[in-house]
């Protein structure tokens, strides 16, 4: 597996969320890791990817993630680089009020870094 040197601890986030976040108006966490699988969605075998990243961009959205209705805490990892079969390529945390809107912003944030933050090329295998 590929090696980040900035990959961060997910436990510690869980952590720095449950220190900061108002938790009498937080009633769940959650958590996306993203890896590389071995095939594309049109089911051709890959062997990893190239991913690069806008860091300015993923800022802007976790920052207008903060804002959805509903959401305490927000954090957003993206691995950048020659990544294999297995590594991560993101680590997500939203916590929130209720599951509706934690759900709601966690797809959405996701959904954003996919198509405005990152760029992947699939290498053949």
């Amino acid at each position: 597996m590929a090696a980040s040197l900035n990959r961060p601890s997910l436990d510690a986030w869980l952590d720095e969320a449950k220190r900061s976040c108002d938790l009498s108006a937080t009633g769940m966490f959650l958590v996306h890791n993203g890896v590389v699988r071995g095939t594309s969605r049109s089911g051709e075998i890959v062997s990893g990817m190239d991913l690069a990243v806008d860091r300015v961009r993923l800022d802007e959205i976790v920052e207008s993630a903060r804002l959805m209705e509903g959401v305490t805490y927000v954090r957003a990892w993206v691995n950048e680089g020659r990544l294999e079969v297995g590594d991560d390529i993101m680590y997500v945390v939203v916590a929130g009020d209720i599951r509706e809107h934690v759900f709601e912003a966690l797809q959405a944030l996701v959904k954003m870094i996919k198509s405005q933050v990152v760029r992947e090329f699939e290498l053949p295998a």
